[in-house]
Protein backbone atom coordinates (compact mmCIF):
# COMPACT_ATOMS: atom_id res chain seq x y z
CA UNK A 1 0.00 0.00 0.00
CA UNK A 2 1.05 3.60 -0.54
CA UNK A 3 0.92 4.27 3.18
CA UNK A 4 3.65 1.70 3.73
CA UNK A 5 5.75 3.38 1.07
CA UNK A 6 5.25 6.83 2.58
CA UNK A 7 5.98 5.58 6.09
CA UNK A 8 9.39 4.20 5.26
CA UNK A 9 11.79 6.14 7.43
CA UNK A 10 14.40 6.35 4.70
CA UNK A 11 12.38 8.95 2.81
CA UNK A 12 13.19 11.67 5.34
CA UNK A 13 16.95 11.00 5.68
CA UNK A 14 17.22 11.28 1.90
CA UNK A 15 15.37 14.62 1.91
CA UNK A 16 17.41 15.90 4.85
CA UNK A 17 20.58 14.81 3.06
CA UNK A 18 19.55 17.14 0.23
CA UNK A 19 19.35 19.99 2.74
CA UNK A 20 22.92 19.18 3.75
CA UNK A 21 23.99 19.25 0.09
CA UNK A 22 23.25 22.97 0.23
CA UNK A 23 25.88 23.45 2.94
CA UNK A 24 28.47 23.49 0.17
CA UNK A 25 26.68 26.45 -1.44
CA UNK A 26 28.03 29.84 -0.37
CA UNK A 27 25.74 32.46 1.16
CA UNK A 28 23.80 34.78 -1.12
CA UNK A 29 23.64 38.54 -0.79
CA UNK A 30 22.05 40.40 0.79
CA UNK A 31 20.26 38.88 3.78
CA UNK A 32 21.99 35.52 4.21
CA UNK A 33 25.44 37.06 3.71
CA UNK A 34 24.64 39.82 6.19
CA UNK A 35 23.42 37.33 8.80
CA UNK A 36 26.52 35.18 8.32
CA UNK A 37 28.80 38.19 8.71
CA UNK A 38 26.92 39.42 11.80
CA UNK A 39 27.00 35.97 13.41
CA UNK A 40 30.76 35.86 12.84
CA UNK A 41 31.11 39.36 14.30
CA UNK A 42 29.10 38.34 17.38
CA UNK A 43 31.24 35.25 17.78
CA UNK A 44 34.45 37.28 17.59
CA UNK A 45 33.28 40.10 19.88
CA UNK A 46 31.22 37.99 22.33
CA UNK A 47 28.65 40.80 22.33
CA UNK A 48 25.39 38.86 22.63
CA UNK A 49 23.02 41.47 24.08
CA UNK A 50 24.12 44.32 21.84
CA UNK A 51 24.04 43.40 18.14
CA UNK A 52 26.33 45.02 15.59
CA UNK A 53 26.70 44.94 11.83
CA UNK A 54 30.23 45.77 10.65
CA UNK A 55 30.71 47.67 13.89
CA UNK A 56 27.51 49.69 13.48
CA UNK A 57 24.44 49.49 15.71
CA UNK A 58 21.94 47.01 14.27
CA UNK A 59 18.18 47.47 14.75
CA UNK A 60 16.14 45.15 12.57
CA UNK A 61 15.85 41.41 13.27
CA UNK A 62 15.73 39.99 16.82
CA UNK A 63 18.96 38.30 17.95
CA UNK A 64 18.18 34.57 18.21
CA UNK A 65 19.48 33.75 14.70
CA UNK A 66 22.77 35.48 15.54
CA UNK A 67 22.94 33.86 18.97
CA UNK A 68 22.52 30.31 17.72
CA UNK A 69 24.75 30.81 14.67
CA UNK A 70 27.56 32.38 16.69
CA UNK A 71 27.39 29.48 19.16
CA UNK A 72 27.54 27.09 16.21
CA UNK A 73 30.60 28.97 14.92
CA UNK A 74 32.25 28.65 18.32
CA UNK A 75 31.82 24.87 17.98
CA UNK A 76 32.43 24.28 14.25
CA UNK A 77 34.39 27.35 13.19
CA UNK A 78 33.47 30.17 10.79
CA UNK A 79 32.20 28.28 7.75
CA UNK A 80 29.09 27.37 5.77
CA UNK A 81 28.33 24.35 7.92
CA UNK A 82 28.29 26.32 11.16
CA UNK A 83 26.05 29.00 9.62
CA UNK A 84 23.50 26.67 8.01
CA UNK A 85 23.43 23.77 10.48
CA UNK A 86 21.12 25.39 13.10
CA UNK A 87 18.54 26.29 10.45
CA UNK A 88 18.58 22.75 9.07
CA UNK A 89 17.94 21.45 12.59
CA UNK A 90 14.90 23.72 12.85
CA UNK A 91 13.71 22.50 9.44
CA UNK A 92 13.84 18.95 10.81
CA UNK A 93 11.89 20.14 13.87
CA UNK A 94 9.33 21.66 11.49
CA UNK A 95 8.83 18.33 9.71
CA UNK A 96 8.37 16.49 13.01
CA UNK A 97 5.99 19.06 14.53
CA UNK A 98 3.93 19.23 11.33
CA UNK A 99 3.48 15.46 11.50
CA UNK A 100 2.49 15.60 15.17
CA UNK A 101 -0.02 18.42 14.70
CA UNK A 102 -1.65 16.70 11.71
CA UNK A 103 -1.83 13.41 13.60
CA UNK A 104 -3.90 15.08 16.36
CA UNK A 105 -6.78 15.71 13.96
CA UNK A 106 -6.36 13.34 11.02
CA UNK A 107 -5.45 9.74 10.33
CA UNK A 108 -1.85 8.71 9.95
CA UNK A 109 -1.83 8.84 6.14
CA UNK A 110 -2.57 12.57 6.27
CA UNK A 111 0.05 13.15 8.99
CA UNK A 112 2.81 11.42 7.02
CA UNK A 113 1.83 13.16 3.81
CA UNK A 114 1.82 16.53 5.63
CA UNK A 115 5.38 15.89 6.79
CA UNK A 116 6.47 14.90 3.29
CA UNK A 117 4.87 17.99 1.70
CA UNK A 118 6.52 20.45 4.10
CA UNK A 119 9.83 18.59 3.70
CA UNK A 120 9.75 18.64 -0.11
CA UNK A 121 8.12 21.93 -1.06
CA UNK A 122 10.53 24.20 -2.90
CA UNK A 123 10.33 26.93 -0.27
CA UNK A 124 11.76 24.61 2.40
CA UNK A 125 14.62 23.57 0.14
CA UNK A 126 15.28 27.27 -0.49
CA UNK A 127 15.36 28.44 3.13
CA UNK A 128 17.65 25.60 4.22
CA UNK A 129 20.10 27.00 1.65
CA UNK A 130 19.51 30.77 1.51
CA UNK A 131 19.33 31.16 5.29
CA UNK A 132 16.85 33.66 6.76
CA UNK A 133 15.17 33.97 10.13
CA UNK A 134 12.10 32.28 8.64
CA UNK A 135 13.44 28.72 8.83
CA UNK A 136 13.88 28.96 12.59
CA UNK A 137 10.65 30.93 13.01
CA UNK A 138 8.73 28.24 11.13
CA UNK A 139 10.09 25.58 13.49
CA UNK A 140 9.16 27.53 16.63
CA UNK A 141 5.65 28.39 15.40
CA UNK A 142 4.56 24.94 14.20
CA UNK A 143 5.98 23.46 17.42
CA UNK A 144 3.87 25.88 19.47
CA UNK A 145 0.78 24.97 17.41
CA UNK A 146 1.37 21.25 17.92
CA UNK A 147 1.84 21.70 21.68
CA UNK A 148 -1.24 23.91 22.04
CA UNK A 149 -3.17 21.24 20.15
CA UNK A 150 -1.89 18.60 22.55
CA UNK A 151 -2.90 20.77 25.50
CA UNK A 152 -6.38 21.53 24.19
CA UNK A 153 -7.13 17.85 23.58
CA UNK A 154 -5.45 16.31 26.64
CA UNK A 155 -5.79 19.08 29.21
CA UNK A 156 -2.16 18.52 30.30
CA UNK A 157 -0.71 21.92 31.21
CA UNK A 158 2.87 20.86 30.51
CA UNK A 159 2.09 21.12 26.79
CA UNK A 160 0.85 24.69 27.19
CA UNK A 161 3.97 25.72 29.11
CA UNK A 162 6.19 24.18 26.43
CA UNK A 163 4.12 25.96 23.76
CA UNK A 164 4.72 29.26 25.57
CA UNK A 165 8.46 28.62 25.46
CA UNK A 166 8.21 27.95 21.71
CA UNK A 167 6.25 31.18 21.18
CA UNK A 168 8.89 33.09 23.15
CA UNK A 169 11.59 31.46 21.01
CA UNK A 170 9.74 32.56 17.89
CA UNK A 171 9.43 36.13 19.17
CA UNK A 172 13.17 36.47 19.79
CA UNK A 173 13.65 35.07 16.28
CA UNK A 174 11.34 37.35 14.28
CA UNK A 175 9.02 39.27 16.54
CA UNK A 176 5.31 39.27 17.47
CA UNK A 177 4.28 37.21 14.42
CA UNK A 178 5.26 34.13 16.47
CA UNK A 179 2.43 34.97 18.88
CA UNK A 180 -0.08 36.10 16.27
CA UNK A 181 -0.12 32.85 14.29
CA UNK A 182 -1.17 30.64 17.25
CA UNK A 183 -3.77 33.24 18.27
CA UNK A 184 -5.14 33.38 14.71
CA UNK A 185 -5.14 29.60 14.27
CA UNK A 186 -6.64 28.49 17.57
CA UNK A 187 -8.74 31.63 18.16
CA UNK A 188 -10.64 31.12 14.90
CA UNK A 189 -10.82 27.36 15.54
CA UNK A 190 -12.40 27.74 18.98
CA UNK A 191 -14.77 30.53 17.89
CA UNK A 192 -16.15 28.55 14.94
CA UNK A 193 -16.47 25.49 17.15
CA UNK A 194 -18.38 27.70 19.62
CA UNK A 195 -15.87 26.49 22.19
CA UNK A 196 -15.71 29.84 23.96
CA UNK A 197 -14.34 28.47 27.24
CA UNK A 198 -10.90 28.29 25.61
CA UNK A 199 -10.88 32.02 24.84
CA UNK A 200 -10.36 33.06 28.46
CA UNK A 201 -8.32 30.86 30.75
CA UNK A 202 -6.16 31.84 33.76
CA UNK A 203 -3.32 29.69 32.42
CA UNK A 204 -2.83 32.25 29.65
CA UNK A 205 -1.41 34.65 32.25
CA UNK A 206 1.27 32.09 33.09
CA UNK A 207 1.98 31.71 29.37
CA UNK A 208 2.44 35.48 29.05
CA UNK A 209 4.81 35.40 32.02
CA UNK A 210 6.89 32.61 30.43
CA UNK A 211 7.08 34.52 27.15
CA UNK A 212 8.03 37.69 29.02
CA UNK A 213 10.88 35.93 30.83
CA UNK A 214 12.25 34.64 27.52
CA UNK A 215 12.12 38.18 26.09
CA UNK A 216 14.12 39.69 28.99
CA UNK A 217 17.68 39.22 27.61
CA UNK A 218 16.76 40.68 24.23
CA UNK A 219 14.85 43.56 25.85
CA UNK A 220 17.80 44.40 28.11
CA UNK A 221 20.09 44.47 25.09
CA UNK A 222 17.74 46.76 23.13
CA UNK A 223 17.33 49.10 26.10
CA UNK A 224 21.06 49.33 26.77
CA UNK A 225 22.01 49.75 23.12
CA UNK A 226 19.33 52.24 22.05
CA UNK A 227 16.96 53.56 24.74
CA UNK A 228 19.84 54.60 27.01
CA UNK A 229 21.47 56.43 24.07
CA UNK A 230 18.91 58.81 22.53
CA UNK A 231 21.79 60.67 20.89
CA UNK A 232 22.42 57.78 18.47
CA UNK A 233 21.32 58.31 14.90
CA UNK A 234 19.48 55.26 13.51
CA UNK A 235 18.23 55.41 9.92
CA UNK A 236 18.59 59.20 10.02
CA UNK A 237 16.63 59.61 13.28
CA UNK A 238 17.60 60.38 16.86
CA UNK A 239 15.93 59.23 20.08
CA UNK A 240 15.08 55.83 18.61
CA UNK A 241 13.72 53.33 21.12
CA UNK A 242 14.87 49.77 20.55
CA UNK A 243 12.01 48.44 22.68
CA UNK A 244 9.37 50.38 20.76
CA UNK A 245 10.90 49.28 17.48
CA UNK A 246 10.70 45.60 18.38
CA UNK A 247 7.32 45.56 20.07
CA UNK A 248 5.58 47.97 17.69
CA UNK A 249 7.34 49.55 14.71
CA UNK A 250 8.87 46.40 13.23
CA UNK A 251 5.44 44.75 12.85
CA UNK A 252 2.59 47.26 13.23
CA UNK A 253 4.62 50.17 11.90
CA UNK A 254 4.63 48.56 8.47
CA UNK A 255 0.84 48.83 8.49
CA UNK A 256 0.53 52.31 10.02
CA UNK A 257 3.32 53.75 7.88
CA UNK A 258 5.69 54.46 10.80
CA UNK A 259 8.26 52.05 9.38
CA UNK A 260 10.61 53.40 6.72
CA UNK A 261 10.31 50.14 4.79
CA UNK A 262 7.83 50.34 1.92
CA UNK A 263 7.90 48.48 -1.40
CA UNK A 264 4.18 48.97 -2.17
CA UNK A 265 3.56 45.22 -2.40
CA UNK A 266 0.01 44.36 -3.41
CA UNK A 267 -2.39 42.06 -1.56
CA UNK A 268 -1.77 39.06 -3.81
CA UNK A 269 2.05 39.37 -3.67
CA UNK A 270 2.58 36.64 -1.08
CA UNK A 271 0.12 34.28 -2.78
CA UNK A 272 1.90 34.69 -6.11
CA UNK A 273 5.16 33.69 -4.45
CA UNK A 274 3.52 30.68 -2.83
CA UNK A 275 2.74 29.37 -6.32
CA UNK A 276 6.41 28.52 -6.87
CA UNK A 277 7.22 28.09 -3.18
CA UNK A 278 4.77 25.18 -2.89
CA UNK A 279 6.06 23.33 -5.95
CA UNK A 280 5.56 20.48 -6.77
CA UNK A 281 2.35 20.61 -4.68
CA UNK A 282 1.00 23.93 -6.00
CA UNK A 283 -2.10 22.58 -7.76
CA UNK A 284 -3.13 20.61 -4.69
CA UNK A 285 -2.48 23.63 -2.44
CA UNK A 286 -4.78 25.85 -4.53
CA UNK A 287 -7.44 23.14 -4.57
CA UNK A 288 -7.16 22.79 -0.79
CA UNK A 289 -7.74 26.51 -0.20
CA UNK A 290 -10.81 26.52 -2.47
CA UNK A 291 -12.33 23.36 -0.96
CA UNK A 292 -11.70 24.49 2.63
CA UNK A 293 -13.64 27.68 2.08
CA UNK A 294 -16.37 25.99 0.08
CA UNK A 295 -16.94 23.53 2.91
CA UNK A 296 -16.89 26.28 5.53
CA UNK A 297 -19.55 28.27 3.70
CA UNK A 298 -21.58 25.11 3.09
CA UNK A 299 -21.46 24.37 6.84
CA UNK A 300 -22.54 27.95 7.64
CA UNK A 301 -19.28 28.79 9.40
CA UNK A 302 -19.73 26.10 12.01
CA UNK A 303 -16.86 23.71 12.72
CA UNK A 304 -17.84 20.42 14.34
CA UNK A 305 -16.03 19.15 17.43
CA UNK A 306 -14.54 16.35 15.30
CA UNK A 307 -13.10 18.85 12.78
CA UNK A 308 -10.40 21.50 12.88
CA UNK A 309 -10.13 25.05 11.57
CA UNK A 310 -6.60 25.61 12.86
CA UNK A 311 -5.00 25.24 9.45
CA UNK A 312 -7.51 27.27 7.42
CA UNK A 313 -7.89 29.99 10.05
CA UNK A 314 -4.15 30.22 10.61
CA UNK A 315 -3.50 30.45 6.87
CA UNK A 316 -6.18 33.05 6.10
CA UNK A 317 -5.77 35.41 9.07
CA UNK A 318 -1.97 35.32 8.97
CA UNK A 319 -1.99 35.94 5.23
CA UNK A 320 -4.33 38.91 5.57
CA UNK A 321 -2.30 40.45 8.41
CA UNK A 322 0.97 40.11 6.49
CA UNK A 323 -0.59 41.42 3.28
CA UNK A 324 -1.64 44.63 5.02
CA UNK A 325 2.02 45.50 5.42
CA UNK A 326 3.40 48.14 3.09
CA UNK A 327 6.62 46.13 2.85
CA UNK A 328 6.58 42.45 1.90
CA UNK A 329 9.12 39.88 0.77
CA UNK A 330 8.34 36.35 -0.53
CA UNK A 331 9.67 34.53 2.55
CA UNK A 332 7.44 36.43 5.00
CA UNK A 333 4.61 33.95 4.33
CA UNK A 334 6.76 30.88 5.00
CA UNK A 335 5.74 30.92 8.67
CA UNK A 336 2.48 29.19 7.66
CA UNK A 337 3.97 26.66 5.24
CA UNK A 338 3.37 23.79 7.71
CA UNK A 339 -0.32 24.71 7.94
CA UNK A 340 -0.51 24.84 4.15
CA UNK A 341 1.16 21.40 4.04
CA UNK A 342 -1.47 19.91 6.35
CA UNK A 343 -4.33 21.46 4.40
CA UNK A 344 -2.81 20.21 1.15
CA UNK A 345 -2.26 16.69 2.52
CA UNK A 346 -5.85 16.53 3.74
CA UNK A 347 -7.07 17.48 0.26
CA UNK A 348 -4.81 14.96 -1.51
CA UNK A 349 -6.11 12.29 0.85
CA UNK A 350 -9.75 13.13 0.12
CA UNK A 351 -9.12 13.18 -3.65
CA UNK A 352 -7.02 10.04 -4.05
CA UNK A 353 -7.78 7.87 -1.05
CA UNK A 354 -11.43 8.67 -0.38
CA UNK A 355 -12.34 9.38 -4.01
CA UNK A 356 -14.64 12.20 -2.87
CA UNK A 357 -13.99 14.50 -5.81
CA UNK A 358 -13.53 12.49 -9.00
CA UNK A 359 -14.15 15.47 -11.27
CA UNK A 360 -11.35 17.41 -9.59
CA UNK A 361 -9.08 14.39 -9.89
CA UNK A 362 -9.66 14.24 -13.63
CA UNK A 363 -8.44 17.83 -13.96
CA UNK A 364 -5.55 17.70 -11.48
CA UNK A 365 -3.86 14.53 -12.69
CA UNK A 366 -3.04 15.70 -16.25
CA UNK A 367 -2.03 19.16 -15.00
CA UNK A 368 0.29 17.64 -12.40
CA UNK A 369 1.81 15.42 -15.09
CA UNK A 370 2.63 18.56 -17.09
CA UNK A 371 4.42 20.07 -14.06
CA UNK A 372 6.35 16.86 -13.51
CA UNK A 373 7.35 16.75 -17.18
CA UNK A 374 8.80 20.26 -16.86
CA UNK A 375 10.75 19.20 -13.76
CA UNK A 376 12.27 16.29 -15.69
CA UNK A 377 13.68 18.51 -18.44
CA UNK A 378 14.45 21.54 -16.24
CA UNK A 379 18.20 20.79 -15.96
CA UNK A 380 18.51 20.63 -19.75
CA UNK A 381 16.52 23.86 -20.10
CA UNK A 382 18.93 25.53 -17.68
CA UNK A 383 21.95 24.33 -19.63
CA UNK A 384 20.55 25.38 -23.01
CA UNK A 385 19.37 28.87 -22.12
CA UNK A 386 21.41 29.84 -19.03
CA UNK A 387 24.68 27.95 -18.47
CA UNK A 388 25.74 25.88 -21.52
CA UNK A 389 28.86 24.77 -19.61
CA UNK A 390 26.57 22.68 -17.38
CA UNK A 391 25.21 20.57 -20.24
CA UNK A 392 26.99 17.37 -19.21
CA UNK A 393 25.68 17.59 -15.65
CA UNK A 394 22.23 18.62 -16.86
CA UNK A 395 22.05 15.60 -19.09
CA UNK A 396 23.10 13.29 -16.23
CA UNK A 397 20.40 14.62 -13.93
CA UNK A 398 17.75 14.49 -16.64
CA UNK A 399 18.62 10.85 -17.31
CA UNK A 400 18.43 10.23 -13.56
CA UNK A 401 14.98 11.86 -13.40
CA UNK A 402 13.74 9.77 -16.33
CA UNK A 403 15.14 6.58 -14.78
CA UNK A 404 13.48 7.26 -11.43
CA UNK A 405 10.20 8.09 -13.15
CA UNK A 406 10.24 4.88 -15.22
CA UNK A 407 10.92 2.90 -12.06
CA UNK A 408 8.01 4.50 -10.22
CA UNK A 409 5.46 4.12 -13.04
CA UNK A 410 5.47 0.38 -12.38
CA UNK A 411 3.23 1.18 -9.41
CA UNK A 412 -0.34 0.31 -10.30
CA UNK A 413 -2.42 3.12 -8.83
CA UNK A 414 -2.29 6.57 -10.41
CA UNK A 415 -2.15 8.46 -7.09
CA UNK A 416 0.85 6.38 -6.06
CA UNK A 417 2.61 7.41 -9.25
CA UNK A 418 1.69 11.09 -8.92
CA UNK A 419 2.84 11.46 -5.32
CA UNK A 420 5.95 9.29 -5.60
CA UNK A 421 7.16 10.94 -8.81
CA UNK A 422 6.53 14.41 -7.32
CA UNK A 423 8.69 13.56 -4.30
CA UNK A 424 11.43 11.97 -6.40
CA UNK A 425 11.69 14.71 -9.04
CA UNK A 426 11.75 17.66 -6.65
CA UNK A 427 14.47 15.85 -4.69
CA UNK A 428 16.58 15.23 -7.81
CA UNK A 429 16.10 18.83 -8.98
CA UNK A 430 17.29 20.25 -5.67
CA UNK A 431 20.36 18.02 -5.67
CA UNK A 432 21.10 19.43 -9.13
CA UNK A 433 20.54 23.00 -7.92
CA UNK A 434 22.76 22.53 -4.86
CA UNK A 435 25.76 20.79 -6.39
CA UNK A 436 25.64 22.12 -9.96
CA UNK A 437 23.51 25.22 -10.59
CA UNK A 438 24.08 27.34 -7.46
CA UNK A 439 27.88 26.90 -7.45
CA UNK A 440 28.00 28.08 -11.07
CA UNK A 441 25.60 30.95 -10.35
CA UNK A 442 27.67 32.12 -7.37
CA UNK A 443 30.77 32.59 -9.50
CA UNK A 444 28.98 35.82 -10.51
CA UNK A 445 28.71 36.95 -6.88
CA UNK A 446 32.05 38.54 -6.18
CA UNK A 447 31.85 38.70 -2.38
CA UNK A 448 32.36 35.01 -1.70
CA UNK A 449 34.97 34.75 -4.47
CA UNK A 450 36.99 37.67 -3.08
CA UNK A 451 36.56 36.57 0.53
CA UNK A 452 37.98 33.15 -0.25
CA UNK A 453 40.78 34.78 -2.26
CA UNK A 454 41.80 36.85 0.79
CA UNK A 455 41.80 33.79 3.02
CA UNK A 456 43.60 31.51 0.55
CA UNK A 457 46.30 34.12 -0.15
CA UNK A 458 46.64 34.74 3.61
CA UNK A 459 46.46 38.50 3.11
CA UNK A 460 46.96 40.25 6.45
CA UNK A 461 44.26 42.31 8.20
CA UNK A 462 45.18 45.80 7.02
CA UNK A 463 46.55 44.75 3.65
CA UNK A 464 43.20 44.45 1.87
CA UNK A 465 40.77 47.36 1.50
CA UNK A 466 37.83 48.41 -0.66
CA UNK A 467 37.30 51.64 -2.58
CA UNK A 468 34.10 52.66 -4.40
CA UNK A 469 33.01 49.05 -4.44
CA UNK A 470 29.27 48.67 -5.12
CA UNK A 471 29.19 44.92 -5.72
CA UNK A 472 28.04 42.03 -3.52
CA UNK A 473 30.26 42.93 -0.60
CA UNK A 474 28.32 41.46 2.31
CA UNK A 475 29.86 38.01 2.25
CA UNK A 476 33.44 39.18 1.69
CA UNK A 477 33.75 39.53 5.46
CA UNK A 478 32.38 36.06 6.22
CA UNK A 479 34.64 34.20 3.81
CA UNK A 480 37.67 36.33 4.66
CA UNK A 481 36.80 35.54 8.31
CA UNK A 482 37.20 39.19 9.29
CA UNK A 483 35.70 42.60 8.54
CA UNK A 484 37.21 44.22 5.44
CA UNK A 485 37.32 48.03 5.64
CA UNK A 486 37.04 50.72 2.98
CA UNK A 487 39.15 53.78 2.19
CA UNK A 488 37.77 57.11 0.99
CA UNK A 489 40.70 58.28 -1.11
CA UNK A 490 43.29 56.69 -3.36
CA UNK A 491 45.94 58.66 -1.48
CA UNK A 492 45.19 56.62 1.65
CA UNK A 493 46.50 53.46 -0.01
CA UNK A 494 49.83 52.08 1.13
CA UNK A 495 52.41 50.16 -0.93
CA UNK A 496 51.75 46.40 -1.07
CA UNK A 497 48.09 46.84 -0.12
CA UNK A 498 45.42 45.04 -2.11
CA UNK A 499 42.50 47.11 -3.36
CA UNK A 500 39.05 45.88 -4.40
CA UNK A 501 37.21 48.30 -6.64
CA UNK A 502 34.98 48.62 -9.69
CA UNK A 503 35.09 50.69 -12.88
CA UNK A 504 34.65 54.10 -11.23
CA UNK A 505 37.27 53.42 -8.59
CA UNK A 506 39.60 51.84 -11.15
CA UNK A 507 39.48 55.03 -13.24
CA UNK A 508 40.39 57.06 -10.15
CA UNK A 509 43.35 54.74 -9.60
CA UNK A 510 44.51 55.21 -13.18
CA UNK A 511 44.24 59.00 -12.89
CA UNK A 512 46.20 58.96 -9.64
CA UNK A 513 49.32 57.75 -11.44
CA UNK A 514 49.90 55.18 -8.71
CA UNK A 515 51.67 52.03 -9.88
CA UNK A 516 49.62 48.89 -9.51
CA UNK A 517 49.22 45.34 -10.72
CA UNK A 518 45.86 43.70 -11.48
CA UNK A 519 45.90 40.35 -9.67
CA UNK A 520 42.27 39.37 -10.15
CA UNK A 521 39.19 40.57 -12.02
CA UNK A 522 35.75 39.22 -12.70
CA UNK A 523 32.00 39.82 -13.02
CA UNK A 524 29.55 40.66 -10.25
CA UNK A 525 25.75 40.36 -10.10
CA UNK A 526 23.16 40.34 -7.31
CA UNK A 527 22.25 36.67 -7.84
CA UNK A 528 19.44 36.64 -5.26
CA UNK A 529 17.41 38.81 -7.65
CA UNK A 530 17.74 37.10 -11.01
CA UNK A 531 16.60 38.95 -14.12
CA UNK A 532 15.78 37.64 -17.60
CA UNK A 533 18.68 39.70 -18.97
CA UNK A 534 21.16 38.02 -16.64
CA UNK A 535 19.75 34.52 -17.16
CA UNK A 536 19.96 34.94 -20.93
CA UNK A 537 23.47 33.83 -21.84
CA UNK A 538 23.45 36.24 -24.81
CA UNK A 539 22.77 39.39 -22.76
CA UNK A 540 24.47 38.45 -19.47
CA UNK A 541 27.76 40.19 -20.15
CA UNK A 542 25.95 43.53 -20.59
CA UNK A 543 24.17 43.15 -17.25
CA UNK A 544 27.03 42.43 -14.87
CA UNK A 545 29.45 44.78 -13.16
CA UNK A 546 33.19 44.31 -13.38
CA UNK A 547 35.43 44.20 -10.32
CA UNK A 548 39.19 44.45 -9.97
CA UNK A 549 41.62 43.35 -7.28
CA UNK A 550 44.85 45.30 -7.69
CA UNK A 551 48.07 45.34 -5.71
CA UNK A 552 49.50 48.78 -5.07
CA UNK A 553 53.18 48.83 -5.98
CA UNK A 554 54.23 52.28 -4.75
Amino acid sequence: MMLNRLKKIWIFPIIIAVYFCAIGVDTMDVDASQYASMSMEMKQSNSFLKVYDLGNDYLDKPPFLFWINSISMHIFGVNNFAFKFPSILFAILTIFATYRLAKLFYEEKVAWLSAIIIATCQATFLITNDIRTDTILMGWVITSLWLIGEWSLSGKNKYFFLASIAIGGGMITKGPIALFVPVFAFGSHWILQRNFKFLFKPIYLIGILIIGIILIPMSIGLYQQFDLHPEKIIEGKQNVSGLRFFYWTQSFGRITGESIWNNNAHFSFLFENLLWGMLPWTLFFITAIILDWFNLIKNKFIVKSSEEFITTGGILLTYCSLSLSKYQLPHYIYVILPLIAISTAKTIHSIFWKNETNNIKKVLVPLQLIILSILIVLPVIISIFIFPELFKWSLIFTILSVTVTLFIVRINKIYQKIISISIALVTVINIFLSIVFYPELLTYQSGNVIGRYIKDKKIENDDFVMYKYSGSARNIHFYAKRIIHSVNKISELMPNQYLLTMDEGFKDLQLSKRKYEIVKEGADFHVAILTPEFLNKKTRSQNVLKYYVVKILD
